[in-house]
């Protein structure tokens, strides 16, 4: 059955990839949709871009693991979407046409600018792309290791499909998977917790107990500390999904596929229904039966004791233990089709970046051949896919909700400052802006190297230089200070007409 309903979604999106290939005949077909993408729809497709492996398979691991510290990742979505709807749809699609740089480039110098995000934008989604890779990696070598398909081989499945939606069909077919995995993933979990309440009568007291039970006396699901997290390490984690999920590139260029303000508006608004929807489920349901049903399951171990395929596939069997071998396999399917729309979203955001921020703004400054920016943008696809699956066979272990917040605290420490700055602060000058771009890309990436993760975990050093195991409360406030600081410092020309250009910016 599962491998069944792989090669019914495999085969589908490639389907849907070449009818949307027909639709793709100039750069604002490619990036944008050319802006013919409904509200209703658009909202579904940024509720497919975003739930992605870590929604499913890695907090519900978290929860497995660590109890409700894993509220934090429930808390950030509303958070990052009420920042959208409130603060910026409205200027993103009065002023963006393929990428959030527009916005920022309407008052700041483009070059540097183009540059700096670019930089930070790839940064971003070439760490996130790795996090859903080894999620399908994992996924498929757990399914279809009878079938010789290792890590190895499910790594390069993935990342060939992945090159192939977007190479092929561009923002079409992208949104296209996109809506289609939200539907089968509301769907799935809406199954999946119901069959999990079944087990205990519909009793939420019966399986808490027996969650409870499975993990012993120590207060698994209602003591703090489950991650291991100080306070500081604990805000600093939310503030990087909140910030970071709102300055996502890949979730703010969907705004850029409606019509007008009032469908980017409606978009985010249906986006964080279907998302609240999912994560109530995850978090009140899903996690806990995974305790209650597979934690201590000796079908779910192996040789050494530890979960078959870690943690992250603890929602996977949980649907093997509340619905047989027939409906793993439409839940391992539903993961899957998950991990495809991510990836597609984020390789577009990625290649949007190359080819459009870099090349027709920087390189070619406006002398666009449209038919040659698409082809290199299908070339771009395919050396990002390359470097993405040796990411990935490179990491392979890590647990994929804590890489997302990695890569959540790079958009965070960059992109969201810059966006919030630049539509809303008249001091902020260019020289501001990409210095404190800088700073906050350079003092996310070191202080996740110097921190436990990588320096202890990775290196194999005794201790961390730097203690904290999120650093996005610490590098998103030195963005803004520098930015802040120098900008007003900054008594050049060009900071002179940056300021005179908000006005200009602020009446539209």
């Amino acid at each position: 059955m599962g491998i069944f309903l792989f090669f019914v979604i495999i085969v589908g999106t490639i389907g849907l990839t070449i009818v949307a290939s027909r639709r793709t005949s100039s750069a604002a077909d490619f990036f944008v949709a050319n802006e013919k993408i409904g509200g209703v729809s658009n909202g579904f497709a940024i509720a497919g871009d975003f739930m992605s492996a870590a929604t499913l398979l890695g907090i519900t691991a978290i929860i497995f693991g660590a109890g409700y510290d894993a509220v934090i990742y429930l808390g950030a979505p509303l958070g990052a979407f009420s920042i959208m709807i409130y603060l910026m749809t409205d200027k993103l699609k009065a002023l963006g046409k393929y990428s959030f740089t527009d916005i920022i480039c309407s008052r700041l110098k483009e070059k540097p600018i183009r540059i700096l995000a670019a930089t930070t934008t790839l940064s971003f989604s070439l760490i996130y792309l790795m996090a859903q890779i080894v999620g399908a990696g994992a996924l498929i070598e757990v399914l279809f290791g009878d079938f010789g398909i290792s890590y190895l081989w499910a790594v390069i499945i993935v990342t060939t499909l992945m090159v192939i939606y977007v190479a092929i069909g561009g923002m079409f077919a992208t949104t296209w998977v996109q809506i289609i995995k939200a539907i089968l993933l509301l769907a799935g979990v809406t199954v999946l917790g119901l069959l999990t309440l079944a087990n205990f009568d519909f009793s939420f007291s019966a399986m808490y107990a027996q969650a409870q039970g499975n993990h012993g006396p120590d207060g698994f699901l209602t003591r703090g500390g489950g991650l291991g997290l100080s306070t500081l390490s604990a805000v600093s984690l939310g503030v990087g999904l909140c910030f970071g999920l709102a300055g996502s590139p890949h979730l703010l260029m969907r705004f850029f596929t409606v019509k007008d303000k009032a469908a980017a508006r409606l978009s985010a608004g249906v986006a964080l229904g279907a998302i609240s929807y999912v994560n109530v489920l995850v978090f009140f349901v899903i996690g806990v039966g995974a305790v209650a049903l597979v934690k201590g399951n000796s079908a779910y171990l192996d040789a050494s004791g530890s979960i078959i395929g870690g943690n992250n596939m603890v929602s996977v069997h949980l649907a093997h233990a509340v619905g047989g071998e027939v409906f793993l396999g439409i839940i391992a399917a539903v993961a899957f089709a998950t991990i495809l729309a991510v990836v597609a979203g984020l390789m577009l955001a990625s290649v949007t970046a190359l080819t459009h921020d870099v090349y027709a703004k920087v390189v070619r400054v406006g002398e666009i051949d449209q038919a040659r920016q698409i082809k290199l943008s299908k070339l771009a696809a395919v050396f990002l896919g390359i470097i993405v699956a040796l990411l990935a066979i490179a990491f392979e272990r890590q647990n994929i909700a804590y890489i997302v917040s990695l890569a959540m605290a790079i958009a965070a420490s960059t992109n969201f400052p810059l966006l919030m700055l630049s539509m809303y602060w008249p001091g902020l000058t260019t020289r501001g802006a990409v210095t404190g771009g800088i700073v906050g890309l350079v003092t996310a990436i070191v202080l996740v190297v110097l921190g436990p993760a990588v320096w202890v975990d990775v290196f194999g050093n005794d201790r961390p230089i730097f203690p904290q195991a999120y650093p996005a409360l610490y590098s998103v406030t030195f963005a803004f200070f520098t930015m802040w600081l120098v900008s007003i410092l900054d008594r050049s020309e060009q900071a002179k007409e940056d300021r005179e250009k908000f006005q200009v910016m602020k009446a539209i």
